[in-house]
């Protein structure tokens, strides 16, 4: 496997890092694992000569973009930026187009598109991920949303793959990336590689989604939001919240939809575990006592949710 690493000023040092050595890691390491597995290739492209990364790291660049649809698969890093302001700015430098335009050239016939983080938006921008399905950075979601409407986001799963397009989570998720791809060369050598670098699965993103960070702009959602989260310990009806803030059902549900990808229910039982996790790490309440302070009668009810949860993160 030939795999391209797309690097541009400003790309996420540790992003960059992370996906050599363990795409490094796992060539050295195949002959043990077994010997019919093919060499693996990896090569620094990009639209000049030498870039530097959020770490001072200065690459050499071995392929020029226009050389891209050479390789098996091609993979967008995080862009180096932490807000939607700076992610849409970094998206119109030229550097971030040139690989944009490049992106768009491919066969996805015979490319494969890999991109993590910031990253995906790049990806999102060539109209690839029309109606498929794809994650990024959970606090980046709303913006995500916003930008590209029409793609199924999911901000919970850390690595998505979607016929020859794979996405990855937040900044260090390029590691489930990089690990993602040497596991469509070889689930051993991808177990082997992760036992040698002592890396534990993480297949969602749950576990570290905290939803007050979320930043979305509509302002029927925010009330939605700020309205339940008052209300965490009273039982949730939908309707009831919807006549409250002055609006309808159906338009609550859908621009709940379309803010945060969730139903209001569903957006309701996240800020509940949420709530019910921090009770648990900060106060001496019972699980029966947390039960109640955050809208379950039966405390089995939260452990069956909380449960959940874990297999999910």
């Amino acid at each position: 496997m030939r795999i391209g690493l797309i690097a541009i000023d400003g790309c996420f040092g540790s992003a960059i890092a992370s996906i050599i050595d363990i795409v490094r890691v796992a060539d050295g390491a195949r002959g043990d694992v077994d010997p019919r597995i093919d060499p693996i290739e990896l090569a620094i492209l990009g639209p000049k000569r030498r870039v530097t990364t959020t770490a001072s790291m200065t690459l050499s660049v071995d392929h020029p973009l226009s050389e891209s649809a050479e390789f098996d698969v091609v993979v967008v890093p995080a862009l180096g930026t932490l807000t939607a302001a700076a992610t849409n700015d970094a998206l119109q430098s030229r550097d971030a187009r040139a690989v944009i335009a490049s992106l768009g050239r491919l066969d996805e016939a015979t490319t494969r598109i890999a991109a993590a983080c910031t990253g995906v938006f790049a990806v999102a921008e060539t109209g690839r991920m029309h109606h498929r399905r794809a994650t990024t950075s959970w606090f980046l979601g709303p913006e995500f949303l916003k930008r590209y409407p029409t793609v199924a986001l999911d901000l919970d799963t850390m690595v998505v793959v979607d016929g020859n397009l794979v996405t990855a989570g937040a900044a260090f998720a390029h590691i489930d990336l990089a690990l993602s791809l040497v596991r469509s060369i070889s689930p051993d050598l991808a177990q082997h590689v992760a036992k040698l670098l002592i890396i534990d699965e993480r297949p969602s993103q749950a576990a570290f989604v905290a939803y007050e960070h979320l930043r979305h702009e509509d302002p029927i959602v925010v009330e939605f939001e700020r309205f339940v989260r008052a209300r965490l310990d009273e039982p949730f009806n939908v309707a009831f919240v919807a006549q409250s803030l002055g609006t309808s059902r159906r338009t609550l549900e859908r621009r709940v939809r379309a803010a945060l990808n969730l139903t209001p229910l569903g957006f309701v039982q996240r800020l509940r575990i949420e709530r019910a996790r921090h009770l648990s790490a900060t106060t001496d309440l019972t699980s029966a006592e947390i039960a109640l302070r955050v809208g379950y009668a039966n405390a089995e009810t939260l452990r069956s949710l909380l449960r959940r949860e874990r297999r999910r993160s």
